[in-house]
């Protein structure tokens, strides 16, 4: 089958290959025929080494399709299914799970670290313990997650991931208040997914901050009150705030420099929202009087700071009734053969979220 393939990290363009296999089908597993798949930044920091992944590996973790074959002992899904991908499958028995931290669960982490593609010249990782950008895929039956049929498989692979993520950011872990301010640092297909969150959640001033010109402008269009370049944010808190800070910022670059700006751009007593995956290596300093004396909530956010599955419901149910535009997210939509296209297109900041169409 078709599979994009990254051979050695730090390379910046996959190759479209046609001699991958799935492989790992048995008892407790699925296997999912793709039909679409969404271009992630975290895929991005994989490649690069961001993100710790092994080589070589097939990308993609944000994808939706129909179930081809079902493993013996798997309950609920049958052949035919409509499923999304849930990267993060909870086993529902670790300390995490018994806690109602789902989203904390390391099984699914497990399953990472074991090939689940091969080639003639020998095994290929799926990132995440995925890899979507192919056209079939062997996981754990835990991370296949019917879908209604009036849900399309491109709105459902960005509710795998990246509005999750968002939208989860601003309800689940910050708990945005009614008439606060908000400001919103990155504004990607997650950033977007935090705005509109935050307007769910009723913000009056949700400000949006980006580089790009056309991400800024988009912003406004899904609930952003204003949008700023990031040399003008401490314009906007002077105005909007008179100098004391945001209530809530959403740090969605994963960068210590950006947290570091959401920190000073963070009342005292207010809440700063981690939501930017980061490099191990990368450091955050903040000095303890500080800590101590501005009494700032530093919240990192995991894939929503919540149950995913109840999250995935309430997503599908907003878009339904028409209180947050997933439509809109997809700026671009390519073929698994114009991948590298869809690559430049987000390091460039061109696109919010390109669907791949497989």
């Amino acid at each position: 089958m078709r599979a994009a393939v990254l051979h050695e990290i730090g390379q910046d363009k996959l190759e479209v290959l046609d001699d991958v296999e799935a492989v790992g089908f048995g008892p407790g597993k699925v296997k999912i025929r793709i039909r679409a798949t969404g271009l992630c930044h975290s895929d991005v920091s994989a490649m690069s080494g961001v993100l710790p992944q092994p080589a070589p590996f097939i990308p993609g973790h944000e994808g939706a399709g129909e179930i081809l074959d079902v493993g013996d002992g798997v309950t609920g899904l049958t052949q035919g299914q409509r499923v999304l991908l849930c990267w993060l499958p909870a086993c529902g028995s670790c300390a995490a799970c018994k806690r109602g931290q789902t989203q904390l669960c390391l099984a699914g982490f497990m399953n990472a670290g074991t090939p689940n593609f091969k080639r003639p010249g020998g095994d290929v990782f799926g990132f995440a313990g995925t890899g979507t950008f192919t056209e079939e895929v062997v996981v754990d039956a835990g991370c296949a997650v019917p879908i209604p049929d009036d849900v399309p498989f491109d709105i459902a692979a960005l509710i795998g991931c990246g509005v999750t993520t968002g939208l989860g950011a601003a309800i689940n872990t910050a708990k945005v208040e009614a008439g606060s301010s908000v400001a919103v640092i990155g504004c990607g297909g997650v950033g977007i997914s935090a705005i509109q969150g935050a307007k769910l959640q009723g913000a009056a001033q949700i400000v949006a901050v980006d580089p790009v010109e056309s991400r800024r402008e988009a912003a406004l269009k899904f609930g952003a009150t204003e949008a700023v370049a990031p040399d003008a944010l401490a314009d906007a808190k002077q105005r909007i705030t008179g100098g004391e800070g945001f209530d809530y910022v959403f740090e969605v670059v994963g960068k210590s420099a950006t947290a570091r700006t959401a920190y000073e751009t963070t009342r005292r007593g207010g809440t700063l929202c981690v939501v930017g995956a980061g490099a191990l290596d990368d450091f955050l300093q903040l000095n303890m009087f500080e800590l101590f004396f501005d009494e700032k909530r530093i919240l990192p956010s995991m894939y929503g700071g919540g149950d995913v599955l109840r999250s995935y419901e309430r997503a599908i149910a907003l878009w339904r009734a028409g209180r947050i535009d997933l439509e809109s997210l997809i700026t671009h939509r390519v073929p698994l053969a114009g991948i590298n296209e869809a690559l430049e297109q987000m390091r460039t900041g061109a696109a919010l979220r390109t669907c791949i169409e497989i």
